[in-house]
């Protein structure tokens, strides 16, 4: 996604199955050969950030909304 407030940003967002899936991409040769085309262009600057979801939930999905949340909103 390119930044809506700085057009050189970019904004890529991954999500997977747990560590091990991300170990498993992360050490392919396409994957590696991306990196280092990157590297010298487009991705010459970058941070990744890992996370793990905690809670997950949309306006009719709300069995992990906060209790207070679904008593408010459904």
């Amino acid at each position: 996604f390119q930044s809506l407030t700085d057009p050189k940003r970019m904004l890529s967002l991954s999500f997977w199955r747990d560590e091990e899936a991300v170990k498993d991409w992360r050490n392919t040769e396409e994957h590696r050969q991306a990196q280092q085309a990157g590297r010298g262009g487009i991705f010459a600057g970058y941070r990744l950030r890992i996370a793990q979801v905690v809670r997950d939930y949309g306006l009719t999905e709300r069995a992990e909304a906060p209790e207070d949340s679904r008593a408010a909103n459904g």
